[in-house]
Formats: structure tokens, sequence, C-alpha cells
């Protein structure tokens, strides 16, 4: 699935270098469509409860998926070793 830039997206995977969790909110800055054979590819801003960005990171598009309107946000500790 191809996301528009400033689309928000939820982890599928855990990026534990970036204190990050599946379920987490990432909002789409970038997108790299690979080479061919490879896996496209996003780059992707996190915010933490307040607006400020914590992290940006490349994922590949499996790493995402879509937010969807029967799920609600949820606020947690951002882990240590992201800041």
């Amino acid at each position: 699935m191809r996301y528009e830039l400033f689309t928000r997206v939820a982890l599928k995977t855990d990026l534990p270098q970036h204190g990050l969790r599946s379920g987490d909110v990432a909002t789409v800055v970038e997108h790299h469509p690979g080479r061919p054979g490879q896996e496209p590819g996003y780059s992707l801003e996190v915010f933490n409860a307040v607006g400020e960005t914590v992290a940006v990171v490349t994922v590949r598009e499996s790493q995402v998926e879509p937010l969807t309107p029967r799920e609600v946000l949820h606020v947690r500790l951002l882990a240590e070793t992201a800041r």
C-alpha cells in the first residue's frame, strides 16, 4: 500500500534502537520507491504527546500499517534510549 506524504501510520514492528514500539503512531515524511526487486520504504517522523519530534526513522513498507477508525490512540512513556 502506498501512503501519501503526511499520512499518519502505525508501526507494525518495534524499533528498540529508537525507543519505539509496535503501535506507535508516526507521520510519513518521505517515500522511498526502492530499486527493482527491493521493498519500498518510508521516512517517518515520530512526535511525543506535545508535538515535539522524538525520532525520524526509515522503515520498510511492511513495517507500517494504516490507522483505522476502530482504533484509539494511547499515551505511554518514551523509552530512555530515544532521548
